[in-house]
């Protein structure tokens, strides 16, 4: 009898010791808003907002301990419409993220799945669209860059180093799925450099596009990039660099990026308003220089800012130069809560050949040379 009470009594300590090696956690945020804009389609609007500074998600995250400083990972991230409660990303079930992989202590991390590139990874960071401080609004025009991760990447593969002393690294490869290899598919790669107040990374992002297919707006078409694509075209080729430092209170950064277009043929619907945007030639270019800064007034109040030149060319003599401001206070009702108060503006000058301004994240462009959207705001972690 006794002999059986220990035996029991030991199988309990190893299970619950077994299952402290193992954890899963669910997490979220939910950012919910009243925003006015100037002119959508020539007319002003007043919305309820779901994301405007960072997109309404749930996830579960988790990990088992395999040993010798070696576990599994995974992550399902869900996005979300709060006004409507409408799954985002075309309606996935888990089309934020949805990955599983191996984590090194010494090595790194080699996940699977639906994943970010290394530019949003690296770079993204570091500019006012990538952060808490500007978000969805403030992307830099038809979030070009990516840096607001407006595509996640279908059948990637992903190494993440560990951190060497502040420096980090690491790339993707996002299959085709396809016979046609080098169809619509898509790769990365990008580092960054952290030293006392001093952070520096670079970003590098490739996609190959089968523009005639039929099934490319579709997201159960098997392609890296599916149906939340932001351009048509053959190839794309987005690289960028930026730095930013800490000084006490205070942050400031400076951040540039280039999209490259071959067989180019326009921008989605979803990213130009319904009307959408055409580009005229073969190829077409944007350029990024955003200057921004934030800066801590106490514990609980920030205030931050923004503004971004972006040039571009759309073939035919249409080069549209976009100049867009981002202007944000914060204020924290707990660790998990806060409200905020966001203003955003964009100008759109130079040869517009029709273009018209157009907050990211917004309904509909403008249909003028200008937008304004100013939005109340509240935020829940959990």
């Amino acid at each position: 009898m006794k002999k059986t009470l220990m035996v029991a009594a030991l199988t309990g300590v190893f299970a619950t010791a077994a299952h402290a090696q193992s954890s899963v956690t669910l997490y979220g945020l939910i950012d919910a808003g009243i925003t006015y804009s100037s002119a959508q389609n020539g007319h002003a609007a007043y919305q309820a907002t779901s994301g405007t500074i960072n997109g309404s998600r749930f996830g579960l995250r988790g990990a088992e301990d395999l040993g010798g400083g070696l576990k599994a990972i995974f992550t399902l991230e869900n996005g979300f419409n709060i006004d409507n409660g409408n799954l985002g990303q075309k309606s996935r079930l888990f089309g934020r993220q949805a990955f599983v992989g191996l984590a090194s202590n010494q090595y790194g991390a080699v996940t699977l799945g639906r994943q970010y590139d290394s530019v949003v990874d690296y770079l993204a960071p570091l500019s006012n669209t990538g952060s808490q401080y500007g978000g969805t609004i403030a992307a830099h025009p038809f979030d070009n860059d990516n840096l607001n991760n407006s595509v996640r990447f279908n059948n990637t593969v992903k190494y993440s180093s560990v951190n060497y002393a502040g420096f980090k690294f690491g790339g993707t490869y996002s299959f085709s799925n396809s016979t046609e290899f080098a169809n619509n598919r898509a790769y990365s790669f990008g580092a960054s450099y952290n030293y006392a107040g001093l952070n520096v990374a670079a970003g590098y992002l490739q996609i190959n596009n089968n523009i005639n297919n039929p099934q490319f707006n579709a997201s159960s078409f098997s392609g890296a990039e599916a149906g939340d694509y932001t351009f048509a075209a053959g190839r794309q080729r987005t690289f960028g660099g930026g730095v930013n430092y800490t000084f006490g209170p205070a942050t400031a950064g400076l951040v540039y990026t280039q999209t490259q277009l071959n067989q180019a043929v326009g921008i989605s619907t979803t990213q130009a308003g319904i009307a959408g945007v055409n580009f005229h030639g073969n190829s077409a270019r944007f350029q990024n220089i955003e200057g921004n800064v934030h800066y801590a007034l106490t514990p609980a109040l920030s205030l931050a800012g923004a503004y971004t030149y972006t040039r571009s060319n759309f073939g035919g003599g249409v080069n549209p130069n976009f100049h867009t401001v981002a202007l944000q206070s914060d204020y924290a009702l707990s660790k998990r809560t806060d409200v905020y108060l966001q203003g955003d503006w964009q100008h759109v000058s130079s040869n517009t050949g029709g273009v018209t301004a157009f907050l990211n994240g917004l309904s509909n462009a403008s249909g003028r040379q200008d937008q304004v959207a100013v939005t109340v705001g509240m935020r829940h972690r959990f």
